[in-house]
């Protein structure tokens, strides 16, 4: 049987692996090796300490917790679009000056944006939009005939 730090290291280093989708607690301590009882009080300990999240979810008619990380490690992808980056101002640009962080219209509009989706592009086919269903139950009703 592992120690529970270890067990607590192993499982916070999965869950952040996983990132914004989260893992089922019960496959978490399937892949760890863990009993339940063992995934339980680790994943609360782990939430006390304010390092995930836990979400009760319905899964397959039983109730069981998605664990989320709180924090997700830095990546040169967090930043690779910001503006600043290629900013022929970047040398004179200063919160006490004219040209400014407060007063970017690029930096905000970029700010603005990041929490909204990608748009799909032909290059990526595992981002092509599915097909429409019908909106309304009439038409769904026509498709089955």
């Amino acid at each position: 049987m592992p120690k529970r730090n270890d067990l607590e290291q192993k499982a916070l280093h999965y869950v952040v692996n996983t990132g914004y989708q989260g893992v089922l607690q019960s496959d978490l301590w399937r892949e760890l090796g863990a009993s339940s009882r063992e995934g339980s009080r680790v994943s609360i300990k782990l939430e006390e300490k304010g390092l995930i999240r836990r979400e009760k979810e319905l899964q397959e008619g039983r109730w069981t917790y998605r664990l989320y990380p709180k924090r997700l490690p830095a990546s040169i992808e967090t930043i690779i679009d910001c503006p600043c980056l290629l900013c022929p101002d970047n040398a004179r640009c200063d919160p006490t000056t004219a040209i400014s962080p407060k007063s970017c219209p690029r930096l905000t509009d970029w700010i603005i944006n990041l929490g909204k989706e990608v748009p799909a592009t032909p290059e990526d086919p595992s981002n092509q939009d599915e097909p429409s269903l019908p909106e309304d139950d009439t038409d769904a009703e026509n498709l089955d005939t």
